[in-house]
């Protein structure tokens, strides 16, 4: 995309001081066709070219479009054969992996509607979404996964099979009698209006409620974030290593977008024990994930360097990289500057791209906040992490940065036929075709989050002079001290996780005299911490009591409350000996904070913070 299809035109100026802008369409929305399109379009058109590869012991193996198309025909007529009807719904559970994919676009094929569940859910999360759906059948990945949801299973849910119990060629098999002519008579029916898929958010505020997305909200998504950040998804010998959950809608745009790029793609389910060689045997040259994992990959760097004895030279580069993006910024870089930036890309930048495979060049973030520090530092490293903001309720991202548009800090600005308004409250509001259909047979939410045309983000944030978005707080996570003053957390708590020894935080201090905050350690980085202390045989639970690691965490949050005023700071603070993970239940599928959870199982530590 050109840099003039982002910059606003002179009649934006007045929109702007209303809080209101439009980005118009790259890509119009679509009056007719479906998703099916995106594969077999690419099949006939390219057969022979190659679309993904799927893991084979340390390797992988590629797949043209013609073999990907086939395949999810193939697995579409066992579906047909099992009963699902058109417009039926079909539950996927299951990790990031190649089976995804050829099953989502199946599903479609045959016409139906797929229901994405986390393999991380509960017995509780499976039996409400499958008889909220109404899903007639489920795939699961593992034998596991399969026995949990059997306990819960409804009878209306007649099918289950299961991946790595050879799913697909069951399904192959069991459809070979049905004609070419059934599935085009399904692909042809699918209309922009038809639901794509029931999505189903985290129900961090009561019981889940079903996002239903169609075919039409993908395709302008899709369609608009492809061709507007194009350098990305339209790169020759471009590729993308999907390793965040396709069940979230983020993945899930990914996955399509590749698909309608052409995009070389591959999938990594085991994040903990593959990413970092799947990484390296991959190479791809964008990847998308959240804040956490570039703050995993900086801390790492930092640990490794502090404990070979190195971590001067670290944070100087840090300081030259973050001073290079900015310079960049400004428009001028002095002779010094790139001759100082030289020698660290050398010395540091270049492992910390090795790191992400080495040949990534750009990297989408969303999920949360990334922070300007952490964005100039991976710009100036020679990684532009292009932040994004959305919901599931707009199909994934509504604002983007480009390497064309680029706002260190920001959100980006709408992507290519979103509208995005600031409302007097600084309620967040978001316009176009890639707002969702409504809630599942939930009249009374979709009257709560719909002004008109508008959805109500539930998000604070403003739009600069420029036409950027930041976010500034969620607004029902407002923290409204005794005092009276509001303070949004994600400032705060972005800017403690910068710090390596931190692994999360929450800010507390609703009806407080005063604002504190919950702090974990990240047990990897704190190993070197104890090296280089000489606390050798101390557990987490001494430690959390330890002046000197105090001290630490003392300057990360003397560092976070530089961002804000006087009355927002953070005035104590408190170390856990534990973290908040997924499994604990602490944290989202998205890892962000479920903050009434914490605020409940540590409910003592919180009050503790608040005695005199």
């Amino acid at each position: 995309m050109s840099e003039s299809a982002y910059q606003l035109p002179r009649t934006f100026a007045s929109v702007l001081l209303m809080n209101e802008i439009t980005i118009p369409p790259l890509i119009p929305a679509a009056t007719a066709g479906n998703l099916t399109n995106l594969i077999a379009e690419r099949a006939w058109f390219e057969p022979n070219r190659i679309i993904m590869s799927r893991p084979v012991g340390e390797g992988w193996a590629k797949v043209t479009a013609r073999e990907v198309e086939t395949e999810v025909r193939e697995v579409a007529k066992g579906l047909i054969a099992a009963g699902i009807q058109f417009g039926d719904r079909v539950g996927l559970m299951s990790r990031t992996r190649y089976e995804w994919t050829i099953l989502d676009f199946a599903i479609w094929y045959a016409g139906a509607i797929t229901v994405p569940i986390y393999e991380t859910s509960s017995a509780e999360q499976i039996d409400w979404i499958l008889n909220d759906s109404g899903a007639v059948g489920l795939i699961v990945e593992t034998p596991a996964n399969r026995e949990l949801a059997q306990s819960v299973l409804p009878g209306h849910t007649k099918h289950v099979w299961t991946i790595t119990e050879d799913a697909l060629g069951i399904l192959r098999n069991t459809g070979k009698h049905i004609g070419d002519e059934e599935i085009e008579r399904r692909r042809s029916a699918l209309k922009p209006e038809h639901l794509a898929t029931l999505i189903y958010t985290s129900g961090t505020t009561g019981k889940p409620k079903g996002v239903q997305l169609t075919h039409g909200n993908f395709l302008a998504e899709c369609g608009n974030v492809v061709n507007g950040a194009s350098d990305l998804f339209l790169k020759p010998g471009g590729s993308t290593l999907l390793f965040l959950p396709v069940a979230h809608v983020f993945g899930r745009m990914v996955q399509i977008g590749a698909i309608h790029a052409g995009l070389h793609m591959a999938h990594c389910a085991d994040v903990a024990g593959r990413l970092l060689p799947d990484l390296a045997s991959f190479k791809p040259t964008f990847v998308l994930a959240v804040p956490r994992i570039f703050e995993k990959v900086y801390n790492g760097a930092a640990a490794k360097a502090e404990a070979g004895g190195k971590g001067n030279i670290f944070n100087k580069a840090v300081d030259v990289a973050i001073k290079f993006s900015q310079a960049q910024d400004a428009g001028r870089v002095s002779p010094i500057l790139k001759a100082q930036h030289a020698l660290f890309d050398a010395l540091v930048y270049k492992k910390i791209r090795h790191t992400l495979g080495g040949n990534v060049e750009a990297a989408i973030s969303g999920g949360a906040a990334l922070g300007s520090r952490l964005g100039h530092f991976y710009r100036g490293a020679g990684i532009r992490v292009l932040e994004g903001y959305g919901l599931t309720e707009t199909t994934a991202g509504a604002t983007l940065n480009l390497t064309s548009a680029q706002k260190v800090g920001s959100v980006g600005k709408p992507i290519p036929g979103t509208s995005v308004r600031i409302n007097p409250d600084g309620e967040i509001l978001i316009k176009g075709p890639i707002v969702m259909k409504g809630y599942w047979q939930n009249d009374a939410a979709n009257q709560e989050v719909f002004e008109g045309e508008w959805f109500k983000s539930g998000d604070i944030g403003e739009i600069d002079k420029d036409g950027f978005l930041t976010i500034t707080g969620r607004k029902k996570e407002l923290i409204v001290t005794a005092g009276g003053k509001n303070v949004a957390p994600a400032v705060l708590e972005d800017r403690l996780r910068a710090h390596p020894l931190v692994s999360q935080c929450m800010v507390v201090g609703d009806n407080q005299p005063y604002i504190a905050a919950l702090v974990t350690i990240d047990t990897d980085a704190l190993k070197t911490w104890i090296a280089n202390n000489k606390k050798e045989g101390a557990s987490l639970s001494d430690l959390t009591r330890d002046p000197d690691l105090i001290a630490v965490i003392q300057t990360a949050v003397d560092e976070a409350n530089k961002a804000v005023s006087r009355a927002e700071s953070i005035r104590k603070f408190i170390i856990l000996d534990k973290d908040f993970t997924l499994a604990g239940g602490q944290l989202t599928n998205k890892l962000s904070v479920k903050r009434h959870v914490v605020a409940k199982e540590f409910a003592k530590e919180i009050a503790e913070l608040y005695q005199d």
